[in-house]
């Protein structure tokens, strides 16, 4: 997954980064509320790690902005300090989806972020899942995408991207996130790879009113698969 991290305690958030990418987790942090919501504008992510005492703008306000500005259904966990009943029940309500207090253990850290990733659909591509959005349908043992039970001819990149924006329906995806996380290559890449895909899923997919799907372009941030029905 691509995660985000606001937190200022530095050896913290290097602790945090040192076991989300030793299990293949990609890793941005940032040091206040306002550097954090400046960069979430014009990225996007799988899970956000916040921390509630920092510069600035504390994580409360952050988790209340993203949800109502930026990202309402991104998974969002609090790791802080702060341990009072009424904290954690703020917290909940704001939109948080779990929250951890310091001073955070491994396994349980990681044992809670493996269980939001495979709420999300991640790590099963290799299972015999089926994802049905009709009229497409996503066969991730076979690994291709049939449109009205009719496989479509595509390469396993393009596949590989239906599936990811099919999971992250109605989101929009960042360039940079979809690089990450499907061709595994840096954000800061050329991103005309992305475009040049997504024009052929257009194209490939039928992506139009009569098929009452679309993939729209957000200028100056990425792509959202949408059904317009």
């Amino acid at each position: 997954m691509r995660i985000v991290i606001l937190e200022d305690d530095q050896d913290q958030a290097d602790l945090l980064v040192a076991w989300l990418e030793e299990a293949n987790h990609n890793c941005d942090v940032f040091r206040d509320g306002n550097a954090f919501i400046r960069a979430y504008k014009q990225d996007s992510y799988d899970l956000a790690l916040l921390d509630w005492m920092v510069p600035k703008l504390s994580g409360i306000e952050v988790l209340r902005h993203i949800r109502e500005y930026v990202d309402a259904v991104v998974p969002v966990v609090f790791i802080t300090q702060r341990d009072s009943e009424d904290d954690i029940v703020q917290a909940l309500e704001a939109g948080a989806d779990d929250y951890m207090t310091k001073p955070v253990r491994h396994k349980e850290t990681m044992a809670r972020v493996n269980a939001i990733a495979r709420r999300m659909g991640f790590g099963d591509e290799n299972t015999s899942d089926n994802y049905t959005f009709l009229p497409f349908k996503i066969d991730t043992r076979l690994r291709h995408v049939t449109l009205d039970d009719k496989v479509i001819d595509m390469t396993q990149k393009e596949y590989e991207l239906t599936l990811f924006m099919f999971k992250n329906l109605g989101r929009v995806i960042s360039r940079g996130h979809l690089l990450e996380m499907v061709w595994g290559t840096s954000s800061q890449l050329n991103t005309r790879t992305v475009d040049t895909h997504i024009s052929r899923l257009r194209s490939k997919l039928k992506l139009d009113e009569q098929n009452d799907w679309q993939i729209t372009s957000v200028y100056r941030h990425g792509y959202r698969l949408e059904n317009i029905k």
